[in-house]
């Protein structure tokens, strides 16, 4: 099983904006010391939920920052970037990190309309461009003419520089919010990205697409490279109490849950307004929590079900600094031996 760290900082105060990028930063450059596969990035606008707002320019400080470690974006908001520059950005990237960049795709929001009101882009439409959106930057990548005329973008340029290093082209991969999403990438033979659920529904997912790339004809070893590829998320805290570090998860999770629907209640359009839901925490199907036997035995039941990739965020809620650099030590030297049994 690989192991990486999705980088969700949230930042509740601007005044902490820029401690908490420092901060950030430094956790990712010791995920990488410490032998993480992936670092995982994500994009909001406008609110802290991601401190450091743009996945695409924070990647080019952490490809400068690590040697290894893969740089992932979980997700980049696609309604809110023109397909052709974000080829471009990400080719420039992948020469940057020499050839670590993977390129997570989805719609944005579901619930912020003010991200999308931010930048003049209708909610509406999100969804429906994105599949466009991702067969330009397909098509930019290859490095030869482009004429591309669909239904959102109307382009015409001679070729795309620099090229990406990774060939054909870096890995696009994308999240999916239910089963009839990732029904259609396994159709396409697309990886996908499996947000934090309960193992029922995570299993559930993983044998609908694994059952419809056979379907597509498929041969073994081109199922078993889409599996390979596939990560799935959950919120993870290692403590040396159990009880301890189920208290500190809990408060993580609320607090991060409370913010985010504190800015949907500020900023949203009042007739759009969305109503958090009784118990929308979902601490018990989302969270990993507690000494290292015990997340070692949560996580073997998700390598017992499938999950090959495990794409864990590893500060919830805006916790501890300390706290948070002892769980990720504790992961490392006490539980990755027991999944990686060879050198990364």
């Amino acid at each position: 099983m690989r192991f990486g760290s999705f980088v969700f900082p949230v930042s509740q105060d601007p005044i902490n904006d820029h401690r908490i990028i420092d901060e950030t930063l430094e956790e990712i450059i010791l995920c990488d010391e410490l032998g993480f596969d992936t670092i995982w990035l994500t994009e909001h606008h406008f609110d802290g939920a991601t401190a450091y707002v743009d996945p695409v320019v924070f990647a080019a400080a952490v490809a400068a920052k690590t040697k290894r470690v893969r740089i992932g974006f979980a997700v980049v908001e696609m309604a809110l970037h023109h397909p052709v520059r974000l080829a471009a950005q990400t080719a420039l990237l992948d020469n940057l990190s020499n050839g670590r960049i993977i390129v997570g795709t989805g719609r944005g929001s579901a619930f912020n309309e003010y991200e999308y009101i931010g930048f003049g882009v209708p909610m509406a439409e999100a969804a429906n461009s994105l599949k466009e959106a991702e067969a330009l930057i397909l098509e930019a990548w290859q490095g030869n003419p482009v004429d591309f005329k669909g239904k959102y973008w109307e382009v015409s340029f001679p070729g795309l520089r620099p090229l990406p290093i990774q060939k054909p082209n870096p890995p696009l991969i994308r999240a999916c919010l239910g089963v009839e999403s990732t029904r259609a990438m396994a159709k396409m033979r697309r990886p996908v990205l499996i947000g934090a659920q309960d193992n029922e529904s995570i299993a559930e997912r993983l044998n609908v697409y694994r059952d419809e790339v056979i379907a597509t004809g498929a041969t073994d070893e081109e199922l078993e490279s889409l599996l390979d590829q596939i990560w799935v998320s959950k919120n993870v805290l290692v403590g040396d109490s159990e009880s301890e570090t189920i208290q500190i998860a809990r408060d993580g999770l609320e607090t991060e849950q409370s913010h985010f629907w504190k800015a949907r209640d500020l900023f949203n359009p009042p007739d759009r307004a969305i109503k958090r839901q009784p118990n929308s925490n979902n601490f018990d199907s989302t969270f990993i929590a507690g000494t290292p036997d015990q997340v070692s035995g949560y996580i073997h039941e998700l390598e017992e079900i499938g999950v090959r990739n495990l794409m864990m965020k590893l500060n919830t809620g805006e916790m501890n600094r300390e706290c948070v650099r002892r769980s990720i030590g504790l992961f490392t030297h006490e539980i990755m031996p027991q999944f990686n049994k060879k050198k990364i």
